[in-house]
């Protein structure tokens, strides 16, 4: 078996050490009794004496980042980085001042006390360069963990959804916060709320799920978490993104008007007013004919003037950028610069092309308003002041750093991943893992038993992470460099957790490409064996260099190259197969409806998804994850999600079927739960009431477990179409074997609102179904409450109700 240990940090640094230890040029100062630096004074008075005293020149030079170290040659990690990356003089640009530094940990490996150290020295050095001393905001990516060399690899977002534990994300959150923090980072790119619309998209492993009020609780449970540990959190991608047309990346979208408000937009919606979020990010998307980055309807209109968001707007890579290239709306740079900075774009990101010189010129030239400069700029320098970055006392170095400024002195002194970020990494992935089937109880694995592990997913590292991950996303561009965590296999997880097993080993086939040559070697294990585990899936990668990830768009859902024959000809060999999953989206398994003795599916499950998976395999971890998207049966017929009105259904008008195999919501378990409703539920409700709906679960077993309760609105006669059921609300109910617990909801009649007729959000009265299920599907449905709506339809906004609250007890006495 292949071992993978920790190894010596490397030497690369992303920011670059010698250009920040130079001579510091003289500069004017201004008086150091200046308004602006007195913290005394409210945060809109000091922005708007600084503004005030600044040049044209030191304005907009806060409006953008400079991404140092990025390639200009080669594959890159973002789209079009090649062709949109400009040289950029670091000592003359930093002397007007800078607004953000651009992946400083994210970029190259980097130890992260020399990193924190590097970063120090190049604040330092840009504060000395300007007239103001004003350091720059550093942002990094962190949507599986702080996307840098050495930092904890958690789950991705997908399995969040898997877990449906908002609490344990916002902890995970925090952790990824203060890790940042202790580096000098302030700002952090996630979390990512599209809602998958198209399973085939590359980016569906960065997602939530499917569903609009599961991405909605569980972001804005990370949100809450990034910014407790003072992580400015910037909501991607701004918005429809994930409803591209095709399922290709930066492709158009055709969204109507009440899919935009009552699919993509209420996470968003939730994040920004529960959440507290400080940073939006505008996506690439266009949709229906005005890309997002040019929209004012969206980004100020909707986003701040209706929601009340007073946090900064920053682009998506390039995307201001992309309106001259690819949208070809703008006829230049400065048009870009024109249209972004009019629609309520503040930062340009990652490095700057249209605000810089171009933007001075075209302020000066008269075709872009001063005034929209200074907007931008006061909600910039708001937040560098909220970050303490106006301030007098401001230090750039992080107060994790004991040895002062010398970088090899810094050298391992910052553990990125101690064993508390990896012990909630193995609870987040045990939650995680989802139970499809177990039909002859083959779960959990005998310990007395030869075990034939086969598939090109089971001995490799990299099988557990995300495409934003620091190994898939940047390490794979430096072969040379070791992993900098360790990253079980399920292979080797498997062989620790059953220590007296015979296990055996043949990979079978690559994830991708059309090799069959090394299948018979796996049959012959598997014949050789009481039972064969496939471990099957992705690898992800970026830009098509992998199987799923940002620009790895799938044509259909067939598993990809070979392993579906993989899978035909273990299956044929007559021993039980027991089918994992380790992907980043759901694929087509009714090709094989039945014939797997058992399956279990993980998404990116992260550095110790090994262990987790073979928790859940040996029966040592009880599996309790849902479904966040649903299992299609055939690898076509998309798109298609649950959240279909009844002409979206399976009907006899089309030969084809969309009903998935595995609804969303379904997951099984090593135990089993009974659901008793509370008490009387009252009829009706008026259109602006609430209302407490309880039940009691018990576990019905011999084992420790634990159950989710899904609560779902099935509204029968709408004006306007509307999803046959939606959730609205959930409660994940640990239970010791024997346990019973009640659950309370509390119901709101705002939580049944939609987009009505003349594009107003309405609650209509009328008669509703409320439905407690294990899933989406009719088969999981545990109880009805019918309720009728009484009263006038009511019109509602932004100030609705949004969250079902719950709470989970013990039951009365006598219950």
């Amino acid at each position: 078996m292949a071992s993978h240990p920790v190894p010596q940090a490397p030497r690369a640094t992303a920011v670059p050490v010698a250009a920040t230890a130079a001579e510091s040029p003289a500069v004017e100062r201004p008086a150091a009794d200046a308004p602006w630096r007195d913290p005394s004074r409210t945060p809109g008075e000091r922005v708007t004496d600084l503004i005030a005293r600044m040049s044209l020149e030191e304005k907009t030079a806060q409006l953008y980042g400079v991404w140092v170290g990025a390639d200009s040659e080669g594959d890159g990690v973002a789209p079009h980085q090649n062709d949109m990356v400009d040289p950029v003089d670091w000592e003359k640009l930093i002397t007007r001042g800078l607004g953000q530094l651009t992946r400083p940990f994210g970029t190259a490996p980097v130890d992260a006390g020399v990193g924190a150290v590097s970063l120090a020295r190049a604040q330092q050095r840009i504060a000395e360069a300007g007239r103001f001393q004003i350091p720059a905001l550093a942002h990094e990516e962190c949507l599986a963990g702080f996307t840098a060399f050495g930092a904890t690899a958690y789950p991705v977002p997908l399995a969040w959804g898997a877990a449906w534990d908002p609490a344990l994300v916002a902890e995970m959150a925090h952790r990824i916060g203060s890790d940042m923090r202790s580096v000098g980072v302030h700002q952090g790119l996630a979390p990512v709320l599209d809602v998958v619309r198209d399973p085939r998209w590359g980016r569906v492993e960065e997602t939530i799920g499917e569903d609009p009020y599961l991405v909605a609780t569980v972001a804005t449970a990370y949100v809450r978490g990034l910014e407790s540990a003072g992580i400015v959190a910037t909501l991607k991608h701004f918005a429809g993104y994930s409803a591209s047309a095709g399922a290709r990346n930066l492709a158009p979208v055709r969204a109507g008007a009440r899919e935009l408000s009552d699919v993509i937009l209420p996470p968003f919606e939730m994040a920004v007013r529960e959440g507290g979020a400080r940073s939006v990010m505008s996506s690439y998307s266009e949709i229906d004919g005005v890309p997002t980055a040019a929209d004012p309807a969206l980004l100020t209109g909707l986003l701040r003037d209706t929601w009340g968001f007073e946090g900064t707007v920053v682009a998506d890579y390039f995307g201001i950028g992309f309106l001259e290239t690819l949208h070809k709306v703008a006829a230049d740079r400065a048009d870009a610069g024109r249209l972004a900075l009019a629609a309520g774009v503040d930062v340009e990101l990652p490095t700057v092309r249209s605000y810089g010189d171009t933007l001075i010129a075209a302020v000066r030239s008269g075709a872009v308003t001063e005034d929209i400069v200074d907007r931008a700029l006061t909600r910039v320098l708001l937040q560098k002041c909220e970050l303490g970055l106006l301030d007098p006392d401001w230090s750039p170095l992080p107060a994790a750093l004991p040895h002062g400024d010398d970088p090899e002195q810094a050298r391992g002194t910052i553990d990125l991943d101690p064993a508390e970020n990896r012990a909630l990494a193995r609870l987040l992935a045990e939650q995680s893992c989802v139970l499809l089937s177990n039909p002859s109880g083959a779960l959990p694995l005998r310990a007395d038993t030869r075990i034939a592990v086969v598939g090109p997913r089971a001995d490799d590292p990299f099988a557990m992470l995300g495409c934003y991950s620091f190994p898939s996303h940047v390490g794979v561009s430096h072969p040379e460099v070791p992993l900098g965590i360790t990253i079980p296999t399920l292979l080797e997880s498997l062989g620790a957790e059953l220590p007296d097993t015979r296990l055996t080993f043949a990979p079978g086939c690559d994830v991708d490409g059309d090799d069959t040559s090394g299948i018979r070697a796996a049959v012959e294990l598997a014949r050789d064996a009481d039972i064969c585990v496939a471990v099957l899936g992705d690898r992800a990668g970026l830009f098509g260099r992998g199987t799923s990830g940002e620009g790895c768009d799938a044509a259909d859902l067939s598993l990809p190259g070979v392993q579906g024959e993989l899978l035909d000809a273990l299956l044929a060999t007559g021993t039980p197969v027991v089918l994992v999953l380790l992907t980043g989206r759901p694929y087509a398994l009714g090709r094989w409806d039945g014939g797997p003795a058992a399956v279990v599916h993980a998404f990116f499950p992260g550095e110790e998804g090994g262990p987790a998976l073979s928790g859940v395999l040996s029966g040592r971890v009880n599996p309790s994850g849902r479904l966040p998207v649903g299992v299609p049966y055939g690898p076509g017929g998309q798109p298609w999600t649950y959240l279909q009105p009844p002409l979206g259904l399976a009907g006899g008008v089309s030969s084809l079927d969309p009903t998935p195999l595995y609804a969303f919501g379904h997951g099984l378990s090593y135990t089993t739960f009974a659901w008793d409703p509370v008490g009387p539920t009252p009829a009706e409700l008026p259109t602006d009431g609430s209302m407490d709906i309880e039940l009691v679960v018990r576990n019905t077993g011999v084992r420790d477990g634990a159950e989710v309760v899904q609560l779902y609105l099935h509204d029968p006669v709408a004006q306007t179409t509307r999803p046959d059921v939606r959730l609205i609300g959930y409660a994940r109910v640990p239970l010791a074997a024997g346990q019973a617990r009640r659950v309370r909801f509390r119901f709101d009649a705002d939580l049944t609102s939609f987009t009505g007729l003349d594009g107003r959000r309405v609650v209509e009265p009328g008669d509703l179904e409320l439905r407690f299920a294990t899933s989406s599907a009719a088969t999981g449905i545990r109880q009805i409450v019918p309720l009728r709506l009484t009263g006038p339809e009511r019109t509602v906004d932004h100030r609705r109700r949004l969250v079902c609250d719950t709470s989970v007890a013990p039951p009365a006495d006598g219950v």
